[in-house]
């Protein structure tokens, strides 16, 4: 059963930059799409972006795109978000998914 641990949160002042990690372990992910997703309170959980198994495809939200990076490195088993000119906006709990799998979230907070 594989396992997903993010980490990279924090807080950071509008158009500042993150970057988020997505460590998957348990099972080889590489050929595997994985994606990004973020909840901000009281609203429901919302796509952010996706990467195609081995890298061959990016998808991003409209909100985020031009912003954010998807990115992998299958030799650690690792995704990460590359998040620049963050907004209030984006304030959320981010979470990674691989399949049906979710992490356990990590908090970007932006302020204004």
């Amino acid at each position: 059963q594989v396992q997903l641990v993010e980490s990279g949160g924090g807080l950071v002042q509008a158009g500042g930059s993150l970057r988020l990690s997505c460590a998957a372990s348990g099972r080889t992910c590489s050929s595997y799409s994985m994606g990004w997703f973020r909840q901000a309170p009281g609203k429901e959980r919302e796509f952010v972006a996706r990467i195609n198994g081995r890298g061959g495809g990016r998808y991003y939200a409209d909100s985020v795109k031009d912003r954010f990076t998807i990115s992998r490195d299958n030799s650690k088993n690792t995704v990460y978000l590359q998040m620049n000119s963050l907004k209030p906006e984006d304030t959320a709990l981010y979470f990674c998914k691989i399949q049906t799998t979710w992490g356990q979230g990590t908090q970007v907070t932006v302020s204004s």
